[in-house]
C-alpha cells in the first residue's frame, strides 16, 4: 500500500480525490491548511504528496514545497493549482514539483501521473533494458528491437517510446506527453503528438505478429501486449 499526502483545503475537492486513491489501495492522510501540511510533510514518511498550491492559513503550496526540498525531502510532490498560465506552472516545478495538475482536472488523469511518480521514484537507478512483449529498448545504447530486428528511431521517437514503455499498461494523455516528452508546459494546439505517434506505431507495429501501441479513445494512448 502506497502512502499519500493530501494538502487540499476544499474539504468536497479532497473527499473526492481521498474516494479515488483509496479505491486505487492507497493510504490517504488528509491535511486541510498549510501549518498543518507543513508538519506532516515533514514528520512522516511518505509515497506521493498532493499539494494544493492555495491554500489558507498564509502558507501556500509552493511555500510548503520549498521548505520541504530545503530539508533535503525528495518525496514526489504533484502540485494541484487553479493557475494555469505557464508561468505559474513553470515556478511550482522550478520549485521542486515533480508535476503540475490545473484545476478542473480528471480523476483519471490524477491517478495516473500520481501512480507514474511514485513508480518512477520507487524504480531501481540503474536499470537499463526495458521490454514489453517482443519489444525490448535499451536505455544507455539506445538500442530497440522488436522479436530480434533492429528498429532505427529518431530521438524524440526514442524518448516517446521509452515513456509509453515505462507506462506499460497504463492509459498515457496528451497532456503528460507534452510534459514529459516535448517538455511543453502548455498545448501548442497542434497534432504533433498524433503525427508523432503514428511514425512511431508504422515503425514497432507495422509487419508484426500484433499490435503494441493502442489508441483510447478520447484520453490517449496505451503500449501493451493485449491493449487492455
Amino acid at each position: 500500500m502506497w502512502r499519500c499526502l493530501l494538502i487540499e483545503d476544499d474539504r468536497e475537492n479532497s473527499r473526492y480525490i481521498e474516494a479515488a486513491f483509496q479505491a486505487q489501495n492507497y493510504e490517504v492522510v488528509t491535511a486541510y491548511d498549510g501549518p498543518t501540511g507543513l508538519a506532516l510533510a515533514q514528520n512522516d514518511n511518505w509515497d506521493l504528496i498532493i499539494l494544493d498550491r492555495m491554500l489558507p492559513d498564509n502558507l501556500d503550496g509552493l511555500s510548503i514545497l520549498s521548505s520541504i526540498r530545503e530539508q533535503g525531502q525528495q518525496t514526489p510532490v504533484l502540485v494541484l493549482s487553479a493557475l494555469a498560465a505557464l508561468d505559474d506552472r513553470v515556478k511550482g516545478l522550478r520549485l521542486g514539483g515533480d508535476d503540475y495538475l490545473t484545476k478542473p482536472f480528471a480523476l483519471t488523469e490524477l491517478l495516473a501521473r500520481a501512480e507514474a511518480l511514485v513508480r518512477r521514484a520507487r524504480a531501481a537507478p540503474d536499470v537499463q533494458e526495458l521490454s514489453v512483449g517482443d519489444l525490448t529498448l535499451d536505455l544507455f545504447t539506445r538500442q530497440v528491437q522488436r522479436a530480434g530486428q533492429s528498429i532505427n528511431l529518431q530521438p524524440r521517437e526514442f524518448r516517446l517510446l521509452a515513456f509509453l514503455m515505462k507506462h506499460e499498461g497504463q492509459v498515457v494523455t496528451r497532456t503528460m506527453l507534452l510534459e514529459s516528452v516535448w517538455e511543453y508546459y502548455f498545448d501548442p494546439q497542434t497534432n504533433v503528438i498524433d503525427v508523432q505517434v503514428s511514425r512511431l506505431r508504422n515503425k514497432i507495429d507495422t509487419g508484426f505478429e500484433y499490435p503494441l501501441i493502442h489508441t483510447i479513445r478520447g484520453s490517449g494512448y496505451m503500449l501493451s501486449v493485449s491493449g487492455t
